[in-house]
């Protein structure tokens, strides 16, 4: 919003983003909508002047503009989006904190322990697919009281992942796991509680239908403490229009 402001615009520029996130937290990719109106007489910025003059003002911040486009008055990032996904990494074989790799650093969740039953894993999942209460899997915050705890979750992948540079340290038997999660939008933290319970499941600590009782359960205290995942791993994808 400052780097638009250095635009010049005629009128106060807002930014309305489509996601937000918890501190800790990474986006590959977010989008957002802003209304520019230039002085008389000056031309409208097309996209590629947009991207490059943003891009200018944004250089000693963490962030770039990858993709402008223009979009009619009716669209909404955060209302007209059809799907958010997420995909949060899991690293394990570390025995101690200080055996994750240092460019890992604050991009992935190493919980203590050897391998993970994947198969279990995807069993479980498939109990958080569909349309569900999910009351059990978020935290609880201001908004709670006006915001339906009902969500459909369209998809749920566990996969096999690869590290920065891991080829170099292969010998090392440590194992990258990607969770990826699809739905049009989620519950504050709820990605994190149904990352943290499934691997409580992949590490024999909770059942498959351990799941499905805590979705029956409607409640957030429900939730095992031990279960949510740090926000490290969590990484927004990508948001669908």
């Amino acid at each position: 919003q400052k780097a638009a402001q250095n635009l010049k615009p005629v009128v106060p520029i807002k930014f309305h983003i489509s996601s937000r996130t918890d501190t800790g937290v990474h986006a590959l990719c977010n989008s957002a909508h802003l209304d520019i109106q230039r002085p008389p007489g000056k031309p409208a910025f097309n996209e590629k002047q947009l991207i490059y003059s943003l891009n200018y003002h944004l250089r000693p911040e963490p962030i770039r503009i990858l993709n402008a486009y223009r979009v009619t008055n009716s669209f909404h990032a955060r209302f007209s989006a059809l799907s958010r996904t997420y995909i949060y990494r899991v690293l394990m074989g570390c025995a101690h904190h200080s055996e994750v790799p240092v460019f890992e650093k604050d991009l992935c969740w190493a919980p203590a322990g050897g391998q993970l039953n994947v198969p279990a894993m995807r069993d479980a999942a498939q109990f958080l697919l569909g349309t569900h209460d999910f009351s059990t899997f978020r935290s609880l915050n201001p908004e709670t009281p006006f915001q339906s705890p009902v969500r459909t979750v369209f998809q749920v992948d566990i996969q096999p992942s690869s590290g920065f540079m891991s080829h170099h340290y292969e010998q090392r038997g440590l194992e990258f796991w990607e969770l990826k999660f699809r739905s049009r939008s989620f519950l504050y933290r709820q990605v994190r509680r149904m990352v943290g319970a499934l691997v409580a499941v992949g590490q024999g600590k909770l059942t498959p239908h351990h799941i499905k009782e805590l979705l029956e359960r409607k409640d957030s205290r429900a939730f095992p403490p031990s279960a949510m995942a740090p926000p490290s791993g969590l990484f927004l994808k990508s948001v669908e229009y």
